[in-house]
């Protein structure tokens, strides 16, 4: 008898939708705290269930401000507590969460929320001064919330307050968005990557795996990473999926850092690599640890090698991650290798220092920098144009007219970058910020990571030169750290065995501070900008 619709074997229609996450850390891990210590030094403590309970409600005072399906909802806060309650209220009402990032310029947020049509305006007090200018320059914007204070508008506590929270979420489909993020905008205008229920829970699932955050219930994590860059890195999805707790610090201070990676025994922590220098510096001025601390995410930039051995000797896992915006963000994290017990510690460390492998879910390829057609071998010597395609990597932009990927679904990520053998990932440099000196290609992140293995140097960016013989030579910019002294000639000497001869600098400038972007990263636009009519000595 051949098999028909009702005799053959079949799996339920379970939704991939984001509220299910909610759901389940309410219901299996319910009294797991929520940690937050707010910007004015008070503390507040509340559970998955309460997150659940507040986001039911705030689903529903959404409904009743008139929201409709697929309308955003932004945000403008750092990282707490009723933060996260949005991450499922939003959703839960049918709406889409957009994070807007604080650190912005006044016209990027002015177009971002404009080219969002955002409809509500959910803000922390430190930030009412923003918004207060920004207003008139925010039509679309019909309600503002304000998380922490009853002024300059409705506090989100007592707006949420006047629901019983026990409506059903809305309707969806997983294909439905459910959070807008707007790339930092280097090139042009932001552009908004729309995230769906299945790609978000799709990464969420993968997220969860040991070579990727490797969370659990047992895990107390404190991220560092602002819940309004790129998805947060995944982790208020990941944490209520593995039933984690959190602890939340609405300032980056590194004496409330300390204080709260100490007094909360956490375990795992998620960061850029400037975050965790000045944790490492009041560490050592007060000659303090962290004995429950096993796990350092670290994305943004490059860790230095430096810091990658200090943490790995004391015993912390360290796990180097790349991704951006448009996939959503986890595209490849620093894994051991399957023969790791093998490898000597600087042969680990030098492992650790790239960007590591995808997990499953996630390709990769390189093609030729001068010619895109041609696919370059996984040899970890041949750089090319970094690709990528996924179910959580981006197809096309909010409201584009067309795709942002080729006809095989590869996205082009600006980065370029060597594959090795194994499949590891190692950056070499930024599309636009690759130096070409004489034909050859020189990686000025290389050039970078080298630098601030100094002693004195605090900070080092790399920049290409106009040259009339080479076409570009590379400058370094060096910020010195506090108290300390260098010379150019010192530099270079201590990069002479590190580097390609010819990648050597032809100068170094010292400078007080090197310009960064909103999401923190080295601003090489400015930088390039800063520099544009500097004259290297003999090619004038």
């Amino acid at each position: 008898m051949q098999p028909g619709p009702n005799n053959i074997g079949a799996m339920q229609d379970w939704q991939l939708l984001v509220t299910h996450l909610i759901d389940h850390a309410a219901r299996e891990h319910g009294e797991r705290e929520i940690v937050t210590h707010w910007a004015d030094g008070s503390e507040t403590r509340t559970t998955w269930a309460g997150v659940r309970r507040d986001a039911a409600k705030m689903a529903e005072a959404l409904r009743a401000a008139g929201l409709k399906p697929g309308e955003r909802v932004a945000t403008l806060a750092m990282n707490h507590a009723r933060h996260l309650v949005t991450w499922y209220g939003a959703v839960g009402a049918g709406g889409v969460l957009h994070t807007l990032n604080p650190r912005l310029f006044d016209d990027q947020l002015d177009y971002i929320v404009n080219h969002a049509e955002d409809r509500i305006m959910i803000f922390d007090a430190a930030f009412a001064p923003l918004v207060e200018r920004m207003k008139a320059r925010w039509p679309t914007v019909e309600h503002y919330i304000c998380f922490d204070s009853a002024q300059p508008a409705p506090a989100f506590e007592d707006w949420i307050a006047a629901y019983p929270g026990t409506a059903p979420w809305a309707d969806a489909n997983e294909r439905d968005p459910c959070m807008l993020c707007y790339t930092s905008g280097t090139t042009g205008n932001p552009k908004g990557v729309l995230y769906e229920h299945r790609s978000t829970m799709l990464h969420a699932i993968s997220g969860l795996q040991p070579q990727v955050h490797a969370m659990d219930c047992r895990t107390v994590m404190l991220p560092v990473v602002p819940m309004f860059h790129a998805a947060s890195w995944g982790l208020p999805w990941l944490g209520a999926a593995a039933g984690a707790k959190f602890v939340y610090s609405a300032v980056n201070d590194p004496v409330v850092l300390c204080d709260l990676l100490r007094r909360e025994k956490v375990t795992a922590s998620a960061g850029v690599p400037t975050v965790w220098l000045s944790v490492l510096q009041h560490l050592d001025a007060g000659g303090d640890t962290l004995p429950d601390l096993k796990q350092v995410v670290c994305g943004g930039s490059a860790m230095p090698r430096s810091m990658i051995e200090r943490f790995m000797g004391q015993g912390v896992r360290v796990v180097h991650a790349w991704g951006m915006t448009e996939t959503s963000p986890i595209g490849t994290t620093g894994a051991e290798s399957w023969d790791w017990d093998d490898r000597s510690f600087e042969d680990q460390v030098t492992i650790k220092s790239y960007q590591g492998r995808v997990p499953f879910g996630v390709e990769l390829r390189c093609v030729d920098l001068d010619d895109p057609g041609k696919v370059l071998p996984r040899d970890g010597l041949t750089a090319g144009a970094l690709q990528v395609r996924g179910p959580w990597v981006v197809k096309r932009y909010f409201k584009a007219e067309r795709d942002a990927v080729d006809a095989d679904q590869w996205f082009d990520t600006g980065d370029v970058a060597v594959l090795h053998p194994d499949g590891t990932l190692q950056l070499t440099d930024r599309t636009k910020d690759v130096i070409k000196s004489g034909g050859e290609w020189i990686s000025s992140v290389e050039l970078e990571n080298a630098a601030v293995g100094h002693p004195a140097v605090a900070e080092a960016a790399a920049i290409g030169i106009a040259h009339p013989k080479w076409d570009e030579r590379p400058i370094l910019v060096v910020v010195k750290k506090a108290g300390a002294d260098v010379t150019d000639t010192e530099i270079r000497d201590f990069l002479a065995d590190k580097v390609a001869k010819w990648w050597l600098p032809d100068a170094v400038e010292f400078v007080d501070a090197i310009p960064h972007t909103g999401t923190g990263k080295i601003s090489k636009k400015d930088l390039r900008e800063q520099f544009r009519d500097y004259t290297l000595e003999g090619a004038a």
